[in-house]
């Protein structure tokens, strides 16, 4: 689930997260096996591999499991051919859904997709229909309590980033993809913690959710983040924390 400020949604999925950690490595192990295949089995010179090892070290997963992980990418042992792809769709309210996938078989995963989608309220729409209001971002948020302001901001704007916005309870940091693990290092090098941090789609639009929407988009979501083949969702809404705050209440 990502795509929308709102630090409250950011919350809400790493707790399911916590919930599903072994799914969650199982999806880690994946995206690293696919990285090492398409590029060098070395994360200095394979960018995408660094993201992917970033990402399964943020979910606590064991150095060996992620060295298994590489060895498999790299062809030292066998494993499953994946291969990468895009859905997009919509949810209720018009929400525009997009999906990053890896697949050993396209022909079972776009049903259970299309499946899901319907179910949940929403269409699996077509190549492009919704992919041009995202854009790839490195996304940190950063704990006011942990850091001053003009210190974080001044480190990640020498480092690379382009933007810099208070969200809550948290700093919220932006930056081209290829910034982010320099705006990371220098952050963690002043001893800044990060609450959570990746490469990202950002829309540049957004869609308010409220009352039965919001509950509907966040049970898609969920039933999308919960398939195998789903690496990552990404999507429009915007849910305010009051409003995210209601619904666990519930």
């Amino acid at each position: 689930m990502a795509g929308h400020s709102k630090w409250a949604n950011i919350k809400h999925r790493k707790g399911r997260q916590d919930a599903r950690r072994s799914k969650i490595w199982s999806k880690c192990s994946r995206a690293i096996i696919v990285a090492a295949k398409m590029g060098t089995p070395d994360p200095d010179t394979n960018l995408t591999l660094r993201y992917a090892i970033d990402e399964a070290k943020s979910e606590n997963m064991p150095k060996d499991t992620i060295e298994k992980a590489i060895a498999k990418g790299s062809g030292k042992q066998d494993g499953v051919n994946y291969e990468s792809v895009i859905y997009e769709g919509y949810g209720p309210a018009g929400v525009a859904v997009l999906l990053d996938c890896l697949t050993d078989n396209k022909n079972r995963t776009v049903p259970e997709v299309r499946k899901i989608f319907e179910k949940g309220g929403g269409n699996l729409g077509a190549s492009g229909c919704v992919a041009y209001n995202f854009k790839s971002k490195g996304q940190l948020f950063i704990a006011k309590a942990d850091a001053d302001e003009e210190a974080v901001m001044n480190t990640a704007l020498e480092a690379g980033a382009e933007d810099f916005q208070d969200n809550g309870e948290v700093w919220e940091i932006l930056c081209e993809p290829t910034d982010y693990i320099a705006v990371r290092t220098a952050l963690e090098a002043g001893g800044v913690g990060i609450e959570s941090a990746g490469v990202t789609m950002i829309p540049e639009t957004t869609v308010e959710c409220t009352g039965k929407d919001a509950r509907k988009i966040l049970k898609l979501i969920e039933a999308l983040e919960d398939h195998d083949d789903v690496q990552k969702v990404h999507a429009n809404f915007d849910i305010s924390d009051e409003e995210m705050e209601a619904m666990q209440d519930q």
